[in-house]
């Protein structure tokens, strides 16, 4: 910290989160990097989170440390956030004013908080609308004014209890606090680096498809992030859970097997997290493919299920319509009639995804019209074109596969085109037509029993 510099401490989760009561998935690094820092930091004062604080072994002193003696506090409930609830409560025990509140305007809460201010901003899941950060940060950069030099009570437990000395005026517990900081034996080693820039490099190398790299990378922030809360981050399991059988190191069924480990440590059998539960069944459904038997097949299907009935999205619908294909040329249908039904099922659900493209496609043209970041010169402006152009590809492509599993290939043709004039990436188009490969060879076998009967076009 600087000499003399006021000091802001944001609580917040980091990298991407879903919110368990709509099923929204939030990037809270773009919260933080578009919305909360610029401002803070446009005000003169140090910003700071917990996954910046640099270290080489436990957080937790540092951060009842910022809680205590930060000069302001930002805390986002975005996605009912346990811990971020949680260290909210702390600082409100602990300090009775420098608090500010804030959260996606979707958050349904979990508890009653009619109590506290909260200012809201509007999130569109993977990126934030141009005008919104303007507004927002105007409104947030007019309430830190508001409240950083005023001695006006913020916290509840303050303001009911008017009586109470808060910490920071009772010089023992500064002294315990140092006295504590000062036999922290990391303290005196050579400090480590921020989860915040291993988690960055690690996406880095994921970006360049150095999955190795990346994978031990979000290993080390797994462990950094085990040894400061009890809970064990979802995003980051997710993350290296990815990159564990992208690595595909020692060989690709290993790996596969390790990256279900891992899920399975984040209470995969009875989570609600959309994400998790997808993302097994994308590991089930290869594990499947590689020949290691029906009961990931099986496996598969469950988790698309429970993350499509979840989120209602194209992903896991056009997922859990060609485990359905699978499952009626495999084992576990035994009978016609049970093949029959499997392709009744594929059937409908591409019927569903169809109806989500249209209604998606919808919704990206209308943010994009509307969006004013798209055109400037901005870093943001980039990555919003980039987002607009990967969310219309995967609608195209989502259209033209649910349009070839149902037999109705001219207009599988048409959208197949149309995806290859959307700006994508190599891998994008490669696993499209690595699927639209699968669903082909499985509907030979028997789209006779579908009707309309299923002839292949080539």
């Amino acid at each position: 910290m600087k000499e003399g510099k006021k000091r802001c401490f944001v609580v917040m989760g980091f990298g991407i989160k879903t919110d368990y009561v709509n099923g929204r998935k939030l990037d809270l690094n773009k919260s933080y990097r578009l919305l909360i820092k610029p401002v803070v930091e446009s005000k003169g004062i140090e910003c700071l989170r917990a996954d910046e604080i640099t270290h080489s072994g436990s957080i937790d002193v540092q951060m009842y440390k910022e809680l205590l003696k930060a000069d302001l506090v930002i805390a986002d409930l975005s996605t009912a956030n346990p811990n971020a609830l949680y260290e909210l409560g702390i600082r409100h025990a602990l300090r009775p004013y420098t608090t500010i509140v804030i959260s996606e305007d979707k958050l349904i809460y979990p508890f009653d908080l009619n109590h506290i201010l909260i200012s809201k901003y509007k999130h569109l899941g993977d990126a934030i609308d141009y005008e919104e950060v303007e507004r927002f940060r105007i409104a947030l950069g007019n309430l830190i004014e508001e409240v950083i030099d005023k001695n006006e009570s913020d916290s509840p437990v303050y303001t009911y209890l008017s009586s109470l000395i808060p910490p920071k005026t009772q010089q023992e517990i500064e002294d315990s606090i140092n006295k504590t900081t000062a036999i922290e034996p990391s303290i005196h080693e050579e400090k480590g680096k921020a989860l915040s820039l291993i988690i960055q490099e690690a996406e880095n190398a994921v970006e360049i498809k150095e999955f190795e790299k990346a994978r031990d990378l979000f290993q080390s922030a797994v462990l950094i992030s085990n040894s400061n809360q009890s809970q064990r981050d979802s995003y980051l399991i997710h993350r290296l859970a990815f990159c564990t059988y992208k690595a595909a190191k020692p060989d690709l069924i290993t790996s596969l097997y390790q990256s279900l480990e891992l899920l399975k440590s984040i209470n995969l059998a009875h989570t609600n997290d959309p994400e998790t539960v997808s993302t097994a069944g994308a590991i089930e459904k290869k594990l499947y493919e590689c020949g290691e038997g029906d009961i990931h097949l099986e496996n598969s299907i469950l988790f698309f299920q429970r993350s499509y009935y979840l989120l209602n999205n194209r992903y896991n619908g056009i997922n859990l319509a060609i485990t359905y294909v699978y499952r009626a040329n495999s084992g576990l249908s035994t009978k016609e009639k049970e093949r029959i039904a499997d392709l009744v099922f594929a059937q409908r659900t591409w019927k569903r995804v169809l109806f989500l493209c249209e209604k998606d496609w919808q919704i990206i043209l209308s943010k994009e019209k509307g969006d004013a970041a798209l055109k400037s010169n901005s870093k943001e402006s980039e990555e919003l074109k980039e987002y607009y152009s990967n969310q219309k590809f995967w609608i195209t492509v989502n259209q033209a596969e649910s349009y070839f599993g149902l037999g109705q290939f001219d207009l599988f043709r048409f959208h197949h085109e149309e995806a290859k004039k959307i700006p994508h990436a190599v891998w994008m188009w490669e696993s499209f037509k690595d699927q639209i490969g699968r669903l082909e060879a499985e509907l030979k076998k028997s789209g006779h029993l579908m009707d309309p009967i299923w002839e292949s076009s080539s």
